[in-house]
């Protein structure tokens, strides 16, 4: 009875084990070294986020011919906000500039667009773009390409534990119902699978605020390449990473290949 109770006390928190394959099924990456492959290359910090947004549809069509089935791009974090204000104001740009032009091609060609993060800090008309994006996207099922934007890990998970409550408040009284079950259809990324791969570019080594809960499992791979030369062969090598790793998720090496 011992050994039960404990087996109990220990039960993996992980909802469920993804079936193991050689391409990951959902790719989550941060785009960092815009502003560095600029400098290296005497260019404005401008150009080489113009460099990056032409980067992203390369990447997209990469995964397409890979069968990546879902790819989540860290574009402009909630601490992002405190870069000079010039910057800030490019970037804006740039992604009103990216939905006006792109969203029909994506749409062309099969591809879902969704932008996750707190979006009611963005001027209007770039709600209106992002709106009329995810309407006109919504049923394409070729890839769907996620677009974190104005978005912090810590944030999500904090407004995901309001919109429980505000939807059922007795949980207050009874946390033990506040499960990983009855939380995660909150979270922004609610209707995808957890990243099977994270990669960031440009050199840093870490996750900075982002899909903190979607990457318990997940495997990471950082590159000292910077975003804008981050091409399809990169993304190979990444992928070439990913199949080196055993995914046990708790179990045994054992377990995982008898």
């Amino acid at each position: 009875m011992r050994g039960d109770s404990l087996l109990k006390r220990r039960a993996s928190s992980t909802l469920a084990i993804p079936e193991a394959d050689d391409v990951p099924r959902h790719v989550a990456i941060i785009m960092d070294g815009n502003g560095r492959w600029a400098t290296a290359r005497h260019l404005p910090r401008a150009a080489g986020h113009s460099k990056g947004v032409d980067r992203v549809e390369e990447i997209v069509e990469a995964c397409v011919v890979r069968g990546i089935t879902h790819l989540t791009l860290f574009a402009f974090s909630s601490e992002n906000w405190r870069r000079p204000a010039d910057e800030v104001s490019l970037l804006m740009r740039l992604f009103m500039g990216t939905l006006e032009r792109q969203v029909a091609r994506l749409h062309s060609n099969g591809i879902r667009l969704s932008i996750v993060g707190d979006l009611d800090g963005f001027e209007p008309r770039l709600r209106e773009l992002i709106d009329a994006a995810h309407r006109k996207t919504q049923s394409n099922q070729r890839l769907t390409l996620t677009i974190a934007a104005n978005y912090g890990g810590r944030a999500d998970i904090l407004s995901a534990f309001r919109r429980l409550v505000a939807v059922d408040p007795t949980v207050v009284s009874d946390p033990s119902r506040i499960t990983e079950e009855a939380l995660a259809p909150y979270l922004a990324m609610h209707d995808a699978p957890e990243p099977d791969l994270f990669i960031r570019t440009g050199g840093e080594q870490r996750i900075s605020n982002f899909l903190l809960w979607q990457l318990a499992y997940t495997e990471l791979y950082f590159t000292d390449v910077h975003w804008p030369s981050f091409d399809a062969g990169e993304l190979d090598r990444a992928i070439a990473s990913y199949r080196t790793r055993e995914r046990r998720f708790g179990r045994t090496s054992a377990q995982v290949d008898p």
